[in-house]
């Protein structure tokens, strides 16, 4: 791996140790179509090509004169042939959620100076012939699928000469690690977009560094599916180890699909979030809940039993020997819901709930939870596959080749080659959160041991008015692990007390009215009903035995609607839009403090 300085020396590997029928696949049609490494590295040089030939410039040494090509797409195998190709020309990739909006779009490409933007579908071929007369720097825009009045990306591919592929062998000989291979604006929750400059070097260190303490084996057959958006820097860096442990990557066609996509693709491994997990348990919960007589005592006889589970401590043989009964008749059907192949699943992005970790690590579907910022490329600490090297409720050990330190207040720090280059144009901001080397990632932590353990961010703690600290994300994961929650957030912050917005999970709402013999007409009707506000009171009077008084939520709003990123309460990878969610219901935040 010492070869290895630049991120697309990962796809020579690939070719030299690995080559694979199916490097990159995805459904087209109702087909898997699968691309080869060799195809693939074709390709990838075709597009280098085509880019020089259509005027990019490559000479340029500083970020502000490199050029800079937008992309704005759901995950597909053209998706990281485009990165690969601007790799290799000294090209900046500049990703863009398809969720963003137009307003934040134009800041982001006359900030950029974006020169080509490559898209699919028509929603954001709007978005863009929306703000393109703003824009002044836009010169091409390109569409992966068949699209009206632009052209296709495959036109770049064509007529491509040995001349001009001699030159991209050339320029490739001339890009520098420590060059600039990416700008990953932050959607954040507030304010403008943060334009995050990695390096080659930055991500490089930081896939190597995540394979080998992970570790990630060269696994020459498996496979992976892919459906955590591109657009971030965890699925990115993911995909790079995939490349050079010569795992084949399969595309999801997307959120919806996911159930069926695994079990035609049988994948090894994948990685996720949180929020979708809890969505896969609801869904098994439900059906177990639909179960009657001895397959539904066995279904909770189980569940109890991975509900106990503990990496560090396997328990007793009599523990032992039940548990693997119940992976035998129960679990495997969990298994098989997968896929019947998963090995592990990795998650990151936010706090996963200790219970589901439990659970399905007990079912023999081990998770892995990991952390990171962007600013960091982004992995910092992970859950390990090495014997001892896990412990539920923290993120795992520092990834090796960096430092983690804590300041007094308890923020998280980290030194090491992974830390990014800056701030796009923001030197003020670079030197708040770059000092000394040390990256201040605003995050609050804890050391349990070895183990690093994330207690809530520093920007998303409140006092009350008494003058006491709360940090909402324990109380809002700990509440969350009811099947009666679907979504909560904490508020308080100048109040005498702790207050919550609460979204029922509606399917376990349903149910638990079914059985009280309480007709459901609708969620909007169903949280006004005194039972089911009495039925959420004991809940969280529940839950509250497990904070202190201070920290204890006391009132409580119910709300009809799930909070999604389509309607602006999430960020793109589901975390809350906290001061999105005030603003949006602060009267029923007004009703929670009145009187």
């Amino acid at each position: 791996m010492n070869s290895i300085k630049r991120l697309f020396d990962f796809l020579a590997l690939q070719q030299q140790k690995f080559p694979k029928p199916d490097m990159l696949a995805a459904k087209e049609n109702g087909n898997w179509i699968k691309y080869s490494t060799s195809q693939v590295a074709a390709m990838v040089d075709q597009l280098s090509a085509g880019l020089l030939r259509s005027g990019l410039s490559v000479n340029a040494d500083s970020v502000a004169a490199k050029e800079k090509i937008a992309i704005i797409s759901r995950n597909r195998p053209e998706w990281i042939m485009l990165d690969l190709a601007c790799q290799q020309i000294g090209a900046i990739l500049c990703p863009i959620y398809p969720t963003t909006n137009v307003h934040e779009l134009e800041f982001i490409f006359n900030d950029a100076s974006i020169k080509y933007v490559f898209i699919s579908g028509e929603e954001i071929l709007e978005k863009v012939h929306s703000i393109k007369d703003r824009v002044p720097s836009l010169q091409a825009i390109y569409g992966f699928d068949e699209l009206p009045g632009i052209q296709n990306w495959q036109v770049l591919l064509k007529d491509i000469t040995e001349k001009e592929l001699g030159q991209v062998a050339l320029v490739k000989k001339q890009i520098d690690e420590f060059s600039c291979a990416t700008i990953i604006y932050t959607s954040g929750t507030t304010g403008k977009p943060k334009g995050v400059m990695l390096s080659h070097h930055n991500i490089v260190s930081n896939v190597l560094n995540s394979k080998s303490t992970f570790p990630f084996d060269d696994e020459k057959e498996a496979r992976s599916l892919s459906f955590l958006p591109l657009n971030h820097i965890f699925e990115r860096m993911v995909t790079y180890i995939y490349i050079c442990s010569g795992i084949s990557i399969y595309y999801a066609q997307s959120l919806d699909t996911i159930g069926e996509d695994l079990k035609e693709v049988k994948p090894q491994l994948f990685c996720t979030v949180p929020r979708l997990l809890e969505k896969v348990y609801e869904k098994i919960m439900a059906k177990g809940a639909e179960q009657t007589g001895i397959k539904k005592k066995l279904f909770y006889w189980a569940v109890g039993l991975a509900e106990k589970y503990d990496a560090q401590n396997k328990g007793s043989l009599s523990y032992r020997l039940q548990l693997a009964l119940a992976n035998k008749i129960v679990f495997s059907k969990w298994r098989e819901g997968l896929g019947n192949h998963i090995k592990f699943i990795v998650t990151g992005g936010a706090a996963c709930q200790v219970r589901l970790l439990r659970i399905f690590t007990g079912a023999g579907v081990p998770i892995y939870e990991g952390y990171g910022p962007t600013e960091n490329s982004p992995v910092i600490s992970v859950n390990c596959r090495k014997e001892g090297g896990t412990k539920f409720g923290t993120v795992g050990l520092p990834l090796d080749g960096q430092e983690v330190i804590l300041q007094p207040d308890g923020e998280i720090c980290v030194k090491g080659p992974s830390v990014m280059m800056g701030y796009y144009k923001r030197p003020d901001l670079t030197r708040e959160t770059i000092i000394d080397g040390w990256l201040y990632t605003g995050d609050i932590g804890v050391f349990e041991g070895k183990f690093l353990k994330i207690t809530d961010r520093k920007k998303e703690l409140f006092k009350t008015s008494g003058g006491k600290y709360v940090a909402p994300q324990p109380i809002e994961n700990k509440m969350k692990e009811s099947p009666l929650v679907e979504q909560m957030m904490v508020v308080g912050a100048d109040h005498k007390f702790v207050g919550a917005l609460i979204v029922p999970a509606v399917p376990s709402l349903r149910e638990w009215m079914r059985q009280q013999n309480i007709p459901f007409t609708n969620i909007e009707e169903a949280i006004h009903l005194p039972q089911v506000l009495n039925l959420y009171k004991d809940l969280v009077d529940a839950f509250n035995s497990y904070f202190n008084n201070v920290e204890q939520v006391k009132k409580f709003e119910l709300l009809p609607h799930e909070w999604t990123i389509d309607t602006g309460e999430l960020t793109p990878t589901l975390k809350l839009k906290r001061k999105v969610i005030m603003e949006k219901y602060k009267d029923a935040i007004e009703r929670i403090y009145q009187g």
